[in-house]
């Protein structure tokens, strides 16, 4: 990081004019304050010496012969190397019209001949704590972009590697579930209480494992596949999740409803995954001695679609709802709500990945809203 304001003895100023005694007043002046003073007096040598080495501010009169002020400011702001200096002009002229075109060319400020000694130094103190500033700020926006470029580069990293882990993980542990079940198969009715329990346990263990590798899988996936966007229509990618739910929807007795859902560019496999989370997790997370109801539906904005699926679950305590997109962030601490904190994270990366947004509404022990957006590219249709 630099220096929060440069003094003004680092700075440097280029006075133009064509009069000596302007000139020799000027840097006078200036190089009393401490102002490192170069002068010119044409347009010629203004912009050979703002090229060579490019001062902090200009100061510019306009009437010079063979190039005036307005050109000389014209070829500085279309040159790259000196477009962003700060340019002054400082004139007899007091028409508007002449301000005007001052401002119209690019001059930050205009001083009117004659002038007061203190304006024009309060003019110039403030024009190179601006310029002061902005270069600052250039220079922490670009430690961000480098800070941003880093952080994306660490994530696809730790993508890859969790994909990678994962995937080499699976074939020994559905070797360990295997060999359970086996022994569960072949030598149930040797083995005492004791020891079955003990080995429910190693295989409800090995199945958890299993679901969490699945998952990883599935997040790192999502960061790392290409998409291929597509029109796609909701509503069969909404039957594709209920069918791979089938099972568990059966179980839990849901009443799932749903209306006209539209057509979004998107990707089939992605959005299967979306649904397929957000309805297993209202399926989760039920109240005791309540049916689940989940409810779906779709409502046109703007220049996107607002997705709602709406359960009658345990709901999510307020203060929780910032938290529930990060990954590996369990909010039950029950039992009986088993999950591994990674299928809202997954939705979330999902939905950005469409570049859409995805926030949620709930009430303990009344239910949650899960709302995301998609874009849109047609017309409401007909299933």
């Amino acid at each position: 990081m630099g220096s929060t304001l440069t003094e003004p003895s680092a700075s440097s100023i280029l006075i133009v004019d064509d009069t000596p005694d302007n000139l020799r007043l000027l840097s006078r002046l200036l190089s009393q304050r401490g102002y490192e003073v170069r002068k010119a007096i044409n347009g010629a040598m203004a912009l050979a010496s703002a090229q060579a080495d490019p001062p902090d501010l200009i100061l510019l009169d306009i009437r010079m012969p063979e190039m005036d002020g307005y050109k000389v400011c014209q070829h500085l702001k279309a040159n790259e190397a000196t477009q962003d200096i700060p340019v002054i002009f400082l004139s007899a002229l007091d028409d508007v019209l002449d301000k005007v075109k001052a401002f119209g060319v690019g001059g930050v400020d205009y001083i009117t001949k004659p002038f007061q000694t203190e304006e024009v130094l309060a003019r110039i103190d403030m024009q190179l704590r601006l310029r002061h500033l902005q270069q600052q700020l250039a220079e922490h926006n670009q430690q961000l972009q480098q800070l941003n470029q880093a952080l994306m580069i660490s994530n696809q990293e730790l993508e890859q590697f969790a994909y990678a882990v994962s995937h080499d993980l699976q074939q020994p542990l559905q070797s360990i579930t295997g060999f359970v079940s086996l022994i569960q198969m072949k030598y149930q009715k040797q083995l005492d209480a004791g020891v079955l329990e003990y080995i429910d346990r190693i295989f409800d263990a090995g199945k958890r494992m299993q679901r969490l590798i699945q998952d990883l899988l599935t997040y790192a996936q999502v960061g790392n596949m290409e998409l291929d966007l597509t029109p796609i229509d909701l509503k069969l990618v909404l039957y594709q999740a209920l069918a791979n739910l089938e099972m568990l929807i059966a179980e839990q007795k849901a009443e799932i409803t749903f209306g006209e859902l539209p057509w979004v560019q998107g990707n089939e496999t992605q959005l299967v995954q979306l649904f397929q989370n957000l309805i297993g997790n209202a399926l989760k997370f039920t109240r005791p001695d309540v049916l689940p109801q989940i409810q779906i539906s779709a409502t046109e904005q703007a220049d996107s679609w607002l997705l709602e699926v709406r359960d009658n679950g345990i709901g999510i305590p307020r203060e929780h709802l910032k938290d529930i997109f990060q990954a590996f962030k369990r909010l039950q601490t029950d039992q009986k709500y088993v999950g591994t904190g990674i299928g809202l994270a997954t939705c979330k990366k999902i939905v950005s990945t469409h570049g859409g947004k995805i926030f949620a509404e709930s009430e303990v022990g009344q239910g949650t809203v899960f709302y995301f957006t998609l874009p849109k590219i047609c017309e409401l249709r007909s299933p």
